[in-house]
């Protein structure tokens, strides 16, 4: 099988290893950027650009595994002119959920605040801390006012996490509800990505056989 890269945000970089692992599929790289650009979403399409041209000389094949993830629409001028895909959606939850159960979610209740496994991780850091919530308590009255529940979207069924979940929630005056997605469209997608991989190493091989 032909080497192939996978280009991540860094938020989804142990659920695209589980995924490849389940599958063994080794022959299939990942390669990450910081999660931490979610905070400067304008430096995700250049920065992805740069990792698809380095790539191209060790890969044959590269999938970009970003939504848009707040770019609007500039990551897909990009993945346009490269001549890749990304994933499906406009972000995470969109993509683990599956955009018709998001869409559900998101119209019941437009004031949701989400987390995914690797948010509820690393929620003091990337919010409390990151939001200035930790030196300032009053902040997160200001910045989660029109909010009315979190969300938590798992990944996996993992007892700690979600009681951890149920405190960010508390801890932000929210509303609490759980829902299990597993890896959704992540998954489905990378799926696709190798299956298409093995359609045209096989139809390699034949034309070269004949």
């Amino acid at each position: 099988m032909a080497p192939a890269l996978i280009i991540a945000c860094g938020a989804i970089a142990r659920e695209l290893t589980d995924v490849l692992a389940a599958n063994g599929w080794q022959h299939v790289k990942v390669q990450c950027l910081p999660a931490e650009l979610h905070n400067r979403p304008e430096r995700i399409p250049e920065a992805v650009r740069e990792k698809i041209r380095a790539g191209r000389s060790r890969f044959e094949r590269i999938l970009v595994a970003y939504a848009d993830c707040g770019t609007g629409g500039l990551l897909d001028r990009v993945i346009e002119e490269e001549g890749v895909e990304r994933l499906p959606g406009a972000h995470c939850y969109e993509f683990y959920a599956g955009s018709p159960a998001f869409a559900a979610i998101a119209d019941a209740e437009p004031g949701t605040f989400y987390l995914t496994d690797f948010l509820v991780r690393h929620f003091d850091r990337l919010v409390i801390r990151e939001l200035g919530i930790e030196r300032h308590p009053e902040l997160a009255q200001l910045y989660f006012s029109n909010y009315r529940r979190l969300v938590y979207l798992a990944q996996r069924e993992d007892a700690q996490l979600r009681a951890q979940a149920e405190q960010a929630a508390a801890r932000l005056g929210l509303a609490f509800d759980y829902r299990l997605t597993g890896y959704g469209d992540l998954e489905r997608a990378v799926v696709r990505f190798h299956r298409a991989g093995a359609h045209n190493t096989d139809t390699e091989q034949s034309e070269c056989q004949s």
